[in-house]
């Protein structure tokens, strides 16, 4: 399941806008901007000042982060040029950073995007989603940067910082209504003094479905009579509990738990081939899906929707000794997912393509490392050990009858569905039997399975040849274990006398195998200060995505036992060159980055009978130009914008197969949004504030290969968010819009059901606006 960037942001650019203050945790005067230059990161290891980072990278502040109203990855992705994360469900997000999307769930792929949470790798896609509530920065780093994020920065990284304990008392409540019964709230508590403290912080949001679902509703083919839930809503919760202990001065530890939870109502797999009952396929229109009660049991759950459950816990000791070059940093994590989501994969009130899909997963990781900074040198060095194991399970649920007649037509003339969304396949059975059944329940199950261990030695130094010259190298050397497991039970069908899904049961048993790689992961940079404002960077570094042991079941006589089936895909690695310009000149802060990537061995997914696999699609490449620009017009008044354009494809070449020439999905060739931040002083104690901001992406294809039936056209959205606020930021009343204007655009198609011939569509977000109101003391 996936879905393209959803493009309804909440506001502006977050190097853009002035941030609200906060007497602890920092922040500045509601009146004052803050520019992108004056932003602190830590990608490279040591904090810099993101004018001085010689990568292409983008940097978001907490308070800008609440003051521009982001609370989702997907509603910042719209503003970070080369970035598109995608959320179908917070079971399947997809981050899309140039092109390169990292959203399998197999367990025995890995990631190509970094998702970094308070320092440690959590991207197993199952597992990545989380709240953005409570956040000092986020950082996303495009390029490969394996030496600075691990090997699964294939691509990029997106590095998530939360808010940390910090000295004094604090907090913040806030509270949100809107349309589709919209409620959220959020807050923090901070207490603290110079040797201990704790922070505790949450959030709850819940929104009914946007799109109606008529299934139980009377009138209705749903053969259960369960009421099922409007989808493509909203039901999270997220806990988090900070603890900071500082023994001596030079020595902090952090100890983090973290909970996040969802039981979010289904995803709207709208088919553009059945008709619900008295309804129609368009995908703007209500759906009808429920499955039975039957499938319910083999899948799990009563309604469609999703129960998740991620716990995290990280501990952080910083040793930071007064008057010396070195410091240490050593960073634990333990992390656990489990996520049960069932869905109608084939868009429609037929007992036809139930589908669940139940993963687990557990990691463990360490990463020590040592600073050293001391006249012209810049250095860091150390090792990482990371552990994953992981299973995913997707039973099937059907009934024989109206599988073999919608998939074969075995009986002319009768339709799958009628033109008024009756389903006639249902007499399918009786007919085929001669009248000895009328309803044959069928299920199967297939999982797959993985473990990974890997270690790293890591090391990277940066040489000030002279004032304006800096010339940077890193290394990170990698040895990696992929244990692959595959399990599938499909039984004979009574109609057909044969399995309904193109895979082979293993006969009971669990097939392993396993493969060793190891990796040598170079980048070097150039960073040129041209003057004391602006900075020129050239950069090149190698990425890749390791290689699968991809395993299934294959029975190479019939009648005898199945054997396993091993088609293992190779590392995919990326070569990167770019350059660029960033810095400010009097009140325009902007940024130029230019990039091309090569590849080889490009891996693809692909949905072969309801099973995603990986294949290797040749070479591949990628142009681009990334832009972002803000201009402080007065000191009321700031204007923002920024740019993407991406040439990313396969390449068309005869050896790429039936790949060749086709673009990457998920990635719009254009892409830009922009807008005023403007705040209006009405007295000395408050300010009016309006932020209208507009987004736009050119047409995306959802698949490979293309299919213009798969995609979207350009779509353009206006967002807008205004309202008072105190000038101490003590308190801030507001309204807000996103997709204004209504704009009915498309998250996703093809899907699981466009495996059998008959896609499916999801649509976006409708127009949401509400009144939000928050409370600091």
């Amino acid at each position: 399941m996936r879905q393209i960037v959803r493009l309804l942001a909440t506001a502006s650019l977050p190097l853009a806008v002035p941030a609200l203050a906060q007497e602890a945790g920092g922040g500045a005067p509601a009146d004052e901007p803050l520019f992108a230059g004056e932003i602190v990161v830590t990608a490279q290891k040591s904090e810099q000042r993101l004018v001085d980072v010689p990568v292409t990278i983008t940097a978001s502040t907490g308070e800008q982060l609440q003051r521009i109203g982001v609370t989702q990855f997907d509603q910042l992705s719209a503003f970070v040029p080369g970035l598109n994360i995608q959320e179908q469900s917070p079971n399947n997000p997809g981050f899309v950073i140039r092109g390169i999307t990292s959203d399998s769930g197999s367990a025995q792929e890995a990631a190509r995007v970094t998702v970094y949470y308070n320092g440690v790798d959590v991207s197993r896609s199952r597992g990545s989603y989380f709240d953005l509530f409570d956040i000092e920065r986020v950082e996303v780093v495009k390029g490969p940067q394996a030496t600075l994020f691990g090997t699964a920065a294939a691509i990029g990284a997106v590095s998530v910082i939360p808010a940390p304990v910090v000295e004094g008392v604090a907090g913040e409540t806030r509270v949100a209504f809107g349309n589709f019964a919209t409620k959220q709230v959020s807050g923090f508590v901070n207490a603290g003094t110079e040797s201990y403290g704790i922070r505790i912080a949450a959030a709850w949001k819940t929104r009914n479905g946007v799109v109606r679902n008529i299934a139980g509703e009377p009138g209705s083919q749903n053969p259960n009579g369960i009421d099922q839930r409007d989808l493509n809503g909203q039901d999270q919760t997220g806990v988090r509990a900070s603890i900071m202990l500082k023994p001596v001065e030079d020595l902090r530890f952090d100890l983090v738990f973290t909970y996040d939870g969802q039981r979010a109502p289904g995803t709207a797999f709208k088919s553009g081939t059945f008709v619900p009952t008295g309804g129609d396929t368009s995908p703007f229109t209500f759906a009808e899906l429920a499955g039975s009660p039957l499938s319910r049991e083999v899948l799990g759950a009563e309604k469609l929707g999703l129960t998740r459950n991620v716990y995290d816990v990280n501990f952080t000791a910083r040793f930071t000794p007064a008057d010396s070059a070195w410091s240490l940093t050593s960073i634990t994590g333990w992390r656990k997912f489990d996520s049960l989501e069932v869905f109608d994969a084939d868009g429609s009130q037929a007992w036809y393509l139930e589908f669940a899909e139940d993963a687990r997963g557990e990691q463990f990781s360490h990463e020590s490392r040592v600073n050293y900074a001391r006249g012209r040198i810049r250095a860091f060095g150390g090792f990482n050990i990371f552990y994953e194991s992981g299973t995913q399970s997707v039973p099937f649920s059907t009934e024989e009858g109206i599988y073999l007649q919608c998939a074969a037509r075995l009986i002319p003339g009768l339709p799958c569905v009628d033109a008024n969304g009756v389903v006639r396949a249902a007499n399918a059975t009786r007919i085929l039997t001669s009248g000895a059944f009328t309803v044959l329940p069928y299920r199967a199950l297939f999982r797959n399975g993985g473990e990974i261990f890997n270690w790293s030695l890591f090391g990277d130094m940066t040489y000030a040849v002279t004032d304006r010259l800096e010339l940077s190298a890193g290394l990170r050397y990698l040895k990696e274990n992929r244990q692959s497991s595959y399990f599938a039970d499909q039984p004979n069908a009574v109609i057909s006398r044969a399995p309904l899904l193109p895979f082979v049961s293993t006969d009971g048993r669990t097939f392993t195998a396993e493969g060793d790689n190891d990796a040598v992961l170079p980048r070097a940079n150039l960073l040129f200060r041209a003057t004391d404002a602006v900075n020129f960077y050239a950069t090149f570094g190698k990425g890749r995505r390791s290689p699968i042991v991809q395993l299934s079941a294959a029975r190479p006589v019939a009648g005898q036992p199945s054997v396993p089936a091993r088609r293992d895909v190779p590392a995919e690695v990326i070569w990167n060159y770019e350059g660029g310009v960033k810095g400010r000149l009097g009140p325009v802060n902007t940024t130029l980055g230019i990039f091309y990537q090569s590849y080889s061995n490009f891996q693809v997914t692909v949905n072969e009978g309801g099973q995603l696999v990986t294949r290797n699609a040749g070479s591949a490449s990628n142009f681009g130009i990334e832009t972002e620009l803000n201009w402080a017009a007065t000191r009321n008044i700031t204007l923002f914008g920024n740019a993407a354009y991406i040439d990313a494809s396969i390449d068309d070449r005869e050896e790429n197969g039936i790949f060749a020439g086709n673009r990457f999905r998920l990635q719009a060739k254009w892409q830009a949004s922009g807008g005023v931040d403007a705040r209006f002083p009405v007295s000395d104690r408050f300010d009016l504030f309006l932020t209208p901001t507009a987004t736009y992406q050119s047409s995306v294809f959802f698949e490979l290969p293309n299919r213009p039936l798969i995609s979207e056209g350009p779509v353009a959205l206006l967002n807008i968010r205004g309202g008072i606020e105190a000038r101490d930021g003590r308190w801030q009343l507001l309204g807000f819009a996103r997709n204004a204007l209504g704009r009915e655009y498309l998250i996703d198609a093809g899907n699981t059901g466009g495996a059998f011939g008959i896609p499916t569509f999801i649509r976006g977000l409708p127009a949401l606006y509400g009144v939000e109101a928050a409370f600091r003391f």
